[in-house]
């Protein structure tokens, strides 16, 4: 029997072990739709800041709301993003016994890690800030969509316990013998 690895699903019935089990087709699904979002928080990001605020985020002003190829990088990186979180994911599931947890180290690790970093570089306060804030959003989006992914597209498959299996079990019945119907 198959039982869905949300904390909010049934629990699974004593005595057997517990394997989890991702379907591929849906989790990859969710990976490309939460690369989506990154592309367009990364892209909303920027024109907000460039357009509304006139923050010059990673590009010059004089390049316009649009800014230059710096735009691009930035949206494509974010989508690489995703889908390397994605296929972290999808391994930590395979392998480890809490992988939403270890996800939520490692994603919240490396969001910190994106948010500090402007602040290293010599940009005015404003820029760093505009940029970590984006970063931040990056970094939750992706965070939480791939944790939500993991609790739809993850089963918990049962096993039944040691030695009760099936073909343990002795054979206490006579074999089926054919049905002679009368004519």
């Amino acid at each position: 029997m198959t039982y869905p690895a949300s904390p909010t699903g049934p629990v699974p019935p004593t005595g057997g072990n517990v394997r989890l089990r991702p379907d591929t087709g849906q989790f990859a699904a969710g990976a490309a739709a939460t690369a989506v979002v990154a592309a367009l928080i990364a892209l909303v990001g920027i024109l907000i800041c460039r357009w509304t605020l006139h923050i010059p985020i990673l590009a010059p002003s004089s390049e316009g709301a649009w800014g230059n190829a710096h735009t691009g990088e930035y949206v494509i990186a974010s989508v690489c993003v995703a889908l390397a979180a994605a296929a972290l994911l999808y391994l930590l599931v395979l392998g480890t016994p809490q992988p939403g947890m270890f996800f939520g180290w490692i994603i919240g690790l490396a969001t910190l890690a994106v948010v500090v970093y402007p602040f290293s570089t010599g940009a005015p306060l404003d820029q760093k800030a505009a940029t970590a804030i984006v970063d931040l959003v990056l970094g939750v989006a992706i965070g939480t969509l791939l944790a939500a992914v993991a609790a739809r597209a993850v089963r918990r498959e049962v096993l039944p316990p040691r030695g009760n299996r099936y073909e343990d079990q002795p054979y206490d019945h006579p074999p089926t013998q054919p049905i002679d119907y009368p004519r």
